[in-house]
This record gives structure tokens, sequence and C-alpha cells, in this order.
């Protein structure tokens, strides 16, 4: 318990960047499940199914101060404080009359950039002022080669290291899979069983309070127990269940059922930050995380391109057969590719920082 509450003092280093996140993740799930009923009201009075919905939603789109044997842990403790945020969001939301959400939601949202402006320190190095002096078409061309070099470099440190190269394929088929159930999710749970927000945020909050209990207590003490594969193998599976259970929900406590899952499903995220961060050298923490998070959002661009679609399909009246969830069984199959990926990992020796050009790789965007 000594060393458990160690990582939780080393943790408090990132205070003044979690404490506005944390107000931000407040005030976005506050609207979240608000925004099912807001929508769907707006374009399908008096219906509590609306296909043509699904197309609104599939529109919207630290690891240097600690050792390797505490990335995990503050990881952990870090997704356990999205977790608590989410819970407080969702009770926010349960209580407060629909009408006034976005009233209290906003004035949140705007306080974190206020904070952020105040209290944070900018660690980047403005650039320097001879460069201020090139003509203006020179400066965009210096700036493009400078962007490509950095990109070049990058890609060569997860090409080059088979962990964050399966490590990224993971997390590629994984957020394939998981953005589409996401996006359409309370719509589907609308359209098939007529819950409300009420509902929505019961769910939520259900799932919430045991995603801080794992994160914050459970993933700390049996990662060193077993090791962060054993523990991804196991959340992979679970969130592959997950996404089966709310694709051929029978019964409206199934999806009960399945949210229950999300327990164990919060662990990938820790898990596969602590893999990469172990992985990638010294001063290619922030390359590596930031590479491997643009393929997530690639995917993430990618899902709702053929599961939105689809999901409107299904929840129609024309779809081809009975299976209002069939996308979300889709989205399983996405899921258990990265488990598969995952069975097959092994760890490797953190990445040998690549020479590169310091001038041209480092020099900040802006200054």
């Amino acid at each position: 318990m000594a060393g458990w509450w160690k990582n939780k003092r080393e943790v408090k280093l990132l205070v003044n960047i979690m404490f506005p996140l944390c107000i931000h993740w407040i005030a976005e799930e506050m609207a979240h499940s608000v925004l099912v009923d807001v929508t769907t009201n707006a374009l399908c009075p008096d219906h509590s199914s609306c296909s043509q919905v699904i197309y609104i939603n599939g529109v919207q789109q630290t690891a240097d101060v600690l050792d390797d044997n505490k990335k995990t842990s503050a990881f952990s403790w870090m997704m356990g404080l999205f977790s608590t945020s989410h819970v407080l969001g969702n009770i926010i939301a349960r209580f407060l009359p629909e009408k006034y959400t976005f009233e209290v939601s906003v004035p949140l949202l705007i306080f974190v950039p206020v904070y952020m402006i105040l209290y944070m320190t900018e660690t980047v190095t403005p650039a320097s002022k001879k460069d201020h002096s090139l003509p203006f078409s020179k400066s965009i061309l210096k700036i493009v080669r400078e962007r490509y070099e950095s990109m070049r470099y990058t890609a060569n440190i997860v090409s080059i290291n088979p962990t964050l190269k399966r490590v990224n394929l993971v997390l590629f088929f994984y957020e394939l899979g998981m953005s589409s159930i996401n996006s359409t999710l309370l719509y589907y749970l609308k359209a098939a069983f007529g819950f409300d927000k009420n509902q929505f945020s019961e769910i939520m909050i259900v799932v919430g309070v045991g995603s801080i209990i794992s994160q914050l207590v459970v993933l700390p003490i049996i990662n060193p127990l077993v090791g962060e594969r054993i523990i991804l193998c196991t959340s992979l599976f679970s969130t592959t269940a997950y996404a089966l259970l709310y694709g051929l929900a029978w019964a409206p406590w199934v999806p009960y059922l399945s949210a229950s899952l999300g327990v164990v499903n919060v662990l990938v995220k820790p898990c596969t930050y602590a893999l990469i961060s172990k992985a990638a050298g010294p001063s290619d923490q922030g390359k590596a995380q930031g590479f491997i998070a643009g393929v997530q959002s690639i995917s993430s661009l990618l899902s709702p391109l053929v599961m939105t679609p689809l999901t409107s399909l299904f929840l129609s009246e024309d779809a081809p057969f009975n299976c209002k969830g069939f996308s979300f069984v889709c989205a399983s199959v996405s899921v258990a590719v990265s488990l598969v990926l995952v069975c097959s990992l092994k760890p490797a020796p953190p990445s040998k920082t690549l020479e590169v050009d310091e001038e041209n790789i480092e020099a900040p965007l802006l200054s």
C-alpha cells in the first residue's frame, strides 16, 4: 500500500493539466446523454426511433516525469480521473433539468482554456528570430519541409520498433470498432428499447463508478503481478463480448449487463499507453504517443463512414433482416482482430533514438 500511495503523490506533478481536463470532461459528459433526446426530438418529433439522427453524430468527431515501472500506475490514475469526471458529469445530467444542461456545461468548457492560459507554463522554446527575416514563400516552404521531416522521423520510430508497430495496429482496429460503438450506442438504445436520458445516465454512472475502482485501485495492484500484456488481452476479450452483447441484445436488461463489462474494458487505454511509453526512447515519448494517436484518429474518421450508414439502415424499416445492432456485431469483429494481435505481442527493449538534425526536427511551428 505504501508504493500505491507513493505513485499517487507522483501523479500530483500533473495536476495543472489534469484539473482543467477533468472540468472539461465533466462538462462534455453532461451534454452527452441529453444530446440524444434533443437531436431525436428535433428531427423526429413524437418518435423514439430516428435513423436520420445517426448521421449528425457520425460527423463529430506525460510520461517523461515518471520511471518505467511507475508508468502504468500513473496512466491508470489519469484514466481513473477521466472516469471520475464522467461519473460527475452523468450525475449532474441525471438530476439537472434538460433545458439547463447546456447552460451549465458551456461555462465549464470556457473555464478550461482560461485556467490553462493563467496557470500552465509554455514549455516550447520560441522560434529563432533570424527565420522571421525570410521571405513569406521561403518561410512556408521551410515550415512544410520541417513538418515533413518531423513526421518521417516519427514514422521511423514506430516502424523500426516491433512493439510500437504492433500496438499501433492493435489500437487502429480497436478504435475502428469502438469509435462506431461510442458514436451510435445511445441512439441505438433509444431506437431499440426506448431509453431516455435518465437511463443513459444510469448506465454511464454504473460503468463510471466501476471504472474508477478498476483503474485507481485494481490496475496498480495487479499490474506488477501479471503485466500489461495479460491485462490488455483480458480487457480486449471483455470489449469483444461487450460489443457482441449490445449487437445481439434481446431484452432491455442486456445493455446493463454489457455495460457492466466496461469495468474491464477501460483498462485498454492505460495498458497501451504504458506499453508505448516503455517501448519508446526517453526523447521519443511525445512523438510515439502522438503518431499512434494520429493513427487512432484516422480509424475514428473511417469508422463512421461505414458504421453510420449501416446503423441507420438496420434501425430503419428497410433493414434486410431483423438485427438492429448488426453494426455492433461488425464492430466486435474489429475488436477481436486487435485481441489476436495482442496475443502475439512480445515485449521489446526501448527503441534507440534516431540520429536527426535537431534544428530541423525540434523547431516549434509557432513562435
